[in-house]
């Protein structure tokens, strides 16, 4: 009888391994368990999950045989037996097809090692398939089982059971969704066979819908070979009106004003059920200058999976010029989660002042132009909440090409034209990347990546992007920077003291680079600062406080931005 010493247990005992077979005693001691309990029972437990995990090797014969303790030593008598092995396992009646999606090959399970754990998975998938596709009543088993010694033989087979097909969705609660616009949203709808996995992306895709809020998790009644599923959905206050003074040092006095700044949204979703969304966003920047957003959206246009937006920008740089871009989209979900847009847009820029460029012929500052482009974008959402978000991520890609075409203006000298190449070729790309990181029970930390950039000969200034400010690169004036490309990482800590209250600190780094015939540089500018963020009767209060830094200029407190606002959802 050979023995070999193991470890110690917490209390100080000796443990003593003693089998007849030297294997045996290699093979337990390589799976050693920790001992932590005190008591007898806890002990016998933690060594019945010891030969458990030794049977998972293959010895499915192993055993603890019996328990001796001498002194401060525990003696445990084991026996491990041969290892088993697959002789085969021929397919019965599974498919081709569901073989090659669980990954099943009649070659990894002929003269190999039995893995009882990698069978129970391959068992799990076949049932997850047939689950799938409306067999929820399958089992997965083995028929003409044969054992040669060590070795064993079989046949793999699923038993189906009946075909359970949708026969209704319920929708209990207070959500005025309407049932059509339900079964566009989550692609579900009676008739389709039973699949569990849809029932979870049905979930995801309604978590994902800002006026619907998930009262309980869905629930399934089986009868006479169909299924009726129960969706629990509230109605949710997802229309916004808010409004955000900002006050601001004014760069063009010499004293110690404030220039006060403005900005108004209104977002009506979900009218009368159908999904049908309206927004308008109309934002002072500067002195004399303002921005005006406004959208539409159509969801499940004539019945189709295919949602039709119309959006209008206007961007008024104070006396300068005047930038309209209207644009027309149509959506397409690739599943619950993800979708691509094809869209057809076109950039208008007019000065509204060309006497400075009357003046200096050779300038490219700024000009009348058209930018006529079409695209294709890309976005993908499994934020676990779309409002104050712990966990999950978004993405979202957009390229677009077309033609820009110079605008003679009749207050320029004609022949300023002259030396400049009317009709170019011009791409556009944008990005954008986040991800919220749950660090401990109450802190996220979310994580985001924004870029734009314009690729043409000849870029104008009044046709760059507009950075700065609260929406881009905190601790700025904004729209401060003109870039024709850049780049902006945010690193954000957000500590929760309530389902919808939060304070953070923040951190953002942007390189801007502009790319102006008579003007080629980059820079670098950093926004740090920190908040709160909390619920009220009349909606959600924010406060924002920020400075920024340059290559030019360092940080400092009189330059620091303040912002605060309500969101108030009805």
């Amino acid at each position: 009888m050979l023995s070999g010493n193991w470890a110690q247990a917490q209390d100080k005992r000796v443990v003593q391994i003693v089998s007849p077979d030297p294997e045996a005693i290699k093979l337990f001691q390589r799976l050693q368990p920790k001992l932590t309990a005190r008591d007898s029972l806890g002990l016998r437990q933690e060594l019945q999950n010891w030969r458990a995990r030794v049977q998972e090797e293959g010895y499915l014969t192993a055993s603890i045989d019996s328990l001796r303790q001498r002194r401060d030593s525990l003696w445990v008598y084991v026996y491990a037996g041969r290892p088993y092995r697959w002789a085969s396992l021929r397919n019965g009646n599974v498919g081709e097809g569901l073989l090659e999606k669980v990954g099943f090959r009649e070659k990894l399970y002929t003269n190999t090692p039995f893995r009882p754990a990698e069978f129970a998975q391959l068992q799990q998938a076949l049932l997850r398939e047939a689950e799938n596709n409306g067999f929820p009543y399958a089992a997965v088993r083995i028929d003409s089982l044969q054992l040669y010694d060590d070795s064993i033989r079989g046949v793999l087979r699923v038993v189906r059971g009946p075909l359970i097909q949708i026969d209704s969705i319920q929708i209990v609660g207070s959500s005025r969704l309407q049932r059509q616009a339900f079964y566009r949203y989550t692609q579900l709808a009676p008739g389709q066979p039973y699949s569990q996995q849809k029932v979870e992306q049905a979930m995801r895709a309604l978590k994902q819908l800002p006026f619907v809020k998930i009262a309980g998790e869905p629930q399934v009644l089986f009868a006479k070979n169909q299924a009726r599923l129960y969706f629990f959905l509230d109605e949710k206050k997802a229309n916004q009106f808010d409004g955000i003074i900002g006050f601001l040092p004014d760069p063009s006095s010499s004293s110690a004003k404030l220039l006060i700044t403005g900005e108004v949204n209104l977002q009506v979703r979900n009218l009368r059920g159908s999904g049908k969304q309206i927004g308008l966003h109309w934002r002072k920047v500067e002195r004399n200058s303002q921005l005006l957003d406004v959208e539409y959206r159509h969801p499940h246009f004539f019945n189709t999976p295919f949602e039709i937006a119309a959006l209008f920008h206007l961007y008024k740089q104070d006396t300068s010029f005047l930038n309209l871009r209207p644009r027309l989209e149509i959506a397409y979900p690739l599943s619950t989660t993800s979708r691509v847009t094809f869209f057809a847009e076109v950039v208008s820029s007019q000065l509204l002042s060309p006497e400075a460029l009357r003046q200096r012929r050779s300038d490219s500052s700024a000009i009348d132009a058209n930018f006529t482009s079409y695209g294709l974008a890309y976005a993908w959402n499994n934020l676990d909440d779309l409002y104050f978000p712990r966990r999950g991520g978004q993405a979202f890609f957009q390229g677009a090409v077309g033609n820009k075409r110079v605008q003679r203006n009749a207050r320029v000298e004609p022949s300023y034209y002259d030396t400049l190449q009317l009709k170019t070729t011009q791409l556009s790309l944008a990005t954008r990347l986040e991800r919220f990181w749950p660090v401990t029970k109450n802190g996220v930390l979310l994580t985001r990546l924004r870029a734009e950039g314009l690729v043409n000969q000849r870029l104008y200034l009044n046709e760059l992007y507009r950075l700065g400010g609260l929406a881009s690169l905190r601790g700025f004036d904004d729209y401060a920077f003109y870039a024709s490309s850049y780049g902006i990482s945010t690193l954000e800590y957000r500590q929760y003291t309530g389902q919808d209250s939060y304070v953070f600190l923040l951190y953002d780094q942007g390189y801007l680079r502009r790319d102006l015939k008579n003007e080629k540089n980059f820079q670098w500018a950093s926004g740090v600062g920190g908040g709160i963020s909390f619920s009220t009767g009349a909606g959600v209060f924010q406060l924002v406080y920020s400075v920024g830094r340059t290559s030019q200029e360092g940080f400092s407190l009189q330059r620091g931005k303040i912002h605060f606002g309500i969101t108030g959802r009805f």
